[in-house]
């Protein structure tokens, strides 16, 4: 806060306390990481109970929420892995003692946000015929398409709220963006309700109503923390003169780091999209299993994906202070905390299985129990992977906190189109059954996992100058 001294004309501002010295210490890394675990759940609660809801619907509707929300997401996938980069930025500069540029990066971002969402849009007349060419039933084809087309509409808030949280997650106030997406959620849980089977006078929107409460809460987050952001770069040590002021080089370093980290996560997920649509391929049955599997899935996956930001965030400000010694000791902390999660999600799926996909499978008409019990076995067979995947999380978000983005982009991206022409040709041309083309995936992240750790242990990404000196 400004006091001005009459006699002078200085101004005088009231600092902050700084941050305590970065430490490679288990109780950092939680301060930093759980909420941003807590945000990601909060997430996972969401997607959860919005096909809780659907499966009350029918199958159809539950599978094609999943099948619409993937392929819209494989649109958003570049802008948030593009604007989401922001955060390594902001931790560089934030670990140099640079704070002003950290507000630099958060608006560049902001920029990046609002250049995407007409690219967005241009896909919407287009998205239906994504499913048409995938042989799908026509009663899985036209509901996924309205999901993904709503979800399109309502993009901007999902890439405004990716670029306010990537400058909270870089400089370490992850609680900001826990708090925000949690309000989110409590937002959309109660409106897809309302807007999917409609109650106070509303009609019963089914899978449009779906979209529309995502929407709705999206909004309520992305509003939240635009709020918070304001407040916080206008005032030390974050403010700056000219708050929205393009500032072309941190531009540039934006995008010739990020671009890679955009690129790899639209061509992976363009590639599991595909593993997905081949699944549905096989018919309604095995794609409300394969849906009910993938729901429990990412009650793994999701967190530890937040703890993959916490690794960018950590290691990306012990690289901001020159601190390489601190960056690895961080990152086995981490690799160390997402094992022991992978390993007690193991546990729970392995013994389960049955009685979680259940909870799904109630909604709707099974005879014999074939969905329930093809979707228990599929989720027995995730497990072989998700160890892998928690390791490869952090092992990929310590490597892209220090720039080393074009590496990895390239090898993951090949690994993942791999699996892609490997079910293709396993289920169209060697007609295997779906549990032989469900273990593409298996392999998939096993084989990402130790490209990932050949990468780190090369030490090559200790020499990347993501920030001047």
């Amino acid at each position: 806060m400004a006091t001005t001294l009459a006699e002078s004309g200085i101004r005088v501002y009231t600092v902050r306390p700084m941050p305590t010295p970065l430490e490679p210490k288990l109780g950092r890394i939680l301060h930093i990481a759980l909420p941003i675990v807590v945000s990601n759940a909060s997430y996972t609660a969401m997607l959860f109970i919005d096909r809780l809801f659907l499966s009350r619907v029918g199958k159809h509707e539950l599978a094609a929420a999943m099948s619409g929300g993937l392929t819209a997401f494989v649109l958003f996938s570049f802008f948030i892995g593009l604007i989401g980069y922001t955060s390594a930025l902001v931790a560089q500069y934030y670990g140099a003692g640079r704070h002003e540029m950290c507000t630099r990066a958060g608006t560049q971002a902001l920029y990046l946000a609002l250049a995407g969402y007409p690219i967005l849009l241009a896909f919407v007349p287009v998205i239906g015929h994504i499913f048409a060419l995938t042989g799908q039933d026509p009663a899985l084809k036209a509901p996924a398409t309205v999901y993904a087309q709503t979800l399109l509409f309502g993009g901007i808030f999902t890439l405004i709220r990716t670029a306010l949280s990537s400058f909270f997650v870089g400089i370490g106030r992850t609680r900001i963006t826990m708090v925000a997406n949690i309000f989110g959620t409590l937002v959309t849980i109660p409106l897809n309700y309302v807007l999917i089977f409609g109650h106070f006078g509303l009609p019963a929107l089914g899978i449009e109503g779906a979209a529309l409460g995502t929407i709705g809460g999206g909004f309520s987050a992305c509003a939240l923390l635009l709020a918070y952001y304001l407040k916080e770069v206008t005032r030390a040590p974050y403010e700056v003169e000219r708050v929205m002021l393009l500032v072309p080089e941190t531009m540039g370093r934006l995008l010739r780091f990020g671009t890679p980290a955009g690129v790899e996560p639209l061509l992976n997920w363009c590639a599991f999209n595909i593993f997905v649509q081949v699944m549905y391929s096989y018919g309604a049955e095995t794609a409300a299993a394969s849906t009910i599997a993938f729901n429990f899935d990412i009650v793994a996956f999701v967190p530890m994906m937040g703890l993959s930001v916490a690794a960018t965030t950590v290691v990306g400000q012990h690289l901001g202070a020159k601190d390489l010694a601190g960056a690895v000791r961080s990152t086995t902390l981490m690799l160390r905390m997402g094992g022991a999660y992978a390993l007690v999600m193991m546990v729970l799926f392995l013994i389960g299985a049955d009685l979680l996909v259940r909870i799904f499978a109630a909604g709707f008409a099974d005879p014999g129990d074939r969905i329930a019990d093809m979707a228990a076995t599929m989720l027995r067979l995730l497990t072989l992977y998700t160890l892998a995947n928690a390791l490869k999380l952090v092992l990929s978000g310590a490597l892209r906190a220090a720039g080393d983005t074009r590496w990895m982009m390239c090898v993951s991206v090949a690994i993942h189109w791999a699996m892609a022409v490997g079910v293709i040709l396993l289920v169209h041309a060697a007609k295997v059954d779906p549990y032989a083309a469900w273990l593409t995936l298996v392999a998939m992240n096993i084989a990402h996992v130790f490209s990932a750790w050949y990468r780190y242990r090369t030490g090559k990404w200790k020499r990347i100058r993501l920030i001047d000196s």
